[in-house]
């Protein structure tokens, strides 16, 4: 295939086009520096300098089969005013750019399937509710909001005939960055264990899955809609912490307040304290062999343990 891949030197987006690149894919990184794009994927690239402000190269989509967007200021870091407006821009605005552009293009020369970034944070807090994408209602808070205005944004492009598939994806465990580079630290000197009592679920999934998934959604013309990407099963905030602890062989026990969490994090810290039971009804449906569905050998993956 012929694919475009915004946020190419994330950490999603980089494991995206090595994989692709792999199977013998001609890809085309959207960077805000194609340079550096360049020379750290050695794929092609082409300058996207400001996405919330304007549209990326039309060269860059023209006659492409397939357009990942995977742009977005990252959410785990303290949330000010400004930063929720960044947060959310970088997400809303660029995909609008984008299927902007998409307009632009001949219908023979647009990309069959644009596959656009989401989050499981578009259910909002439901418990332990198990949550697949037949779940009807959004939540209500900061990032299901978010989540709902993202995802319109790209599902204006089904209205120029290009599938559009939205990846809800869950807490990726890499050893690049994510959600471990935040709790290893704590873990490796003993002071990791359950956050404001454990019970929220956490809708896990390894990068090699988030990367899977998306593939799969790119060659399978049966993807579309909002697509969970999650591990089969997720777990415990409790059950992951305790997981953790067993792999770096360290002690995983010591409760951490909510407010804890909340004083060192502010607003984020609801991603924490918080979570989702979600799991990848539409992917299990179609045939989605996972690559790495069970815990523990996950993380010792990311780990490298």
């Amino acid at each position: 295939m012929r694919v475009a891949v915004s946020g190419a030197t994330g950490m999603i987006g980089g494991a995206l086009v090595r994989a692709l690149a792999e199977r013998g894919d001609e890809v085309t990184a959207l960077s805000r520096n194609a340079e550096r794009a360049r020379e750290t994927l050695g794929v092609s690239a082409e300058t996207w300098a400001d996405p919330e402000a304007e549209r990326p190269p039309l060269d860059a989509l023209r006659g492409r089969d397939g357009v990942v967007h995977l742009l977005g200021e990252v959410i785990a870091q303290r949330w000010s005013d400004e930063t929720r407006r960044e947060i959310r821009d970088s997400r809303v605005l660029s995909t609008r750019n984008l299927v902007a552009a998409l307009a632009e293009l001949p219908a023979e020369e647009r990309p069959r399937v644009l596959v656009s970034g989401s989050g499981a944070g578009w259910y909002g807090h439901r418990g332990d509710e198990r949550l697949d994408e037949s779940t009807a209602e959004p939540g209500d808070d900061f990032l299901a909001q978010l989540t709902v205005d993202w995802e319109s944004e790209a599902g204006a492009a089904e209205e120029l005939g290009v599938r559009v598939v939205r990846n809800r994806t869950g807490v990726v465990l890499s050893n690049s960055g994510g959600a471990l580079e935040k709790m290893l630290p704590f873990f490796k000197v003993g002071i990791g264990g359950p956050v404001a009592g454990g019970r929220q679920y956490v809708p896990w999934v390894h990068v090699d899955d988030v990367v899977g998934a998306t593939m799969f959604a790119l060659d399978n013309e049966a993807v579309s809609g909002p697509v969970n990407v999650t591990a089969p099963e997720p777990v415990t905030n409790k059950e992951l912490s305790r997981t953790l602890g067993r792999v770096l062989r360290r002690p995983a026990f010591a409760p951490v307040p909510a407010l804890a969490v909340k004083v060192l994090y502010g607003d984020m810290a609801q991603i924490v304290t918080t979570g989702q039971r979600a799991v990848p009804g539409r992917l299990t449906e179609l045939g989605y062999e996972f690559r790495r569905p069970d815990l523990e050998p996950a993380l010792r993956d990311a780990t490298g343990r």
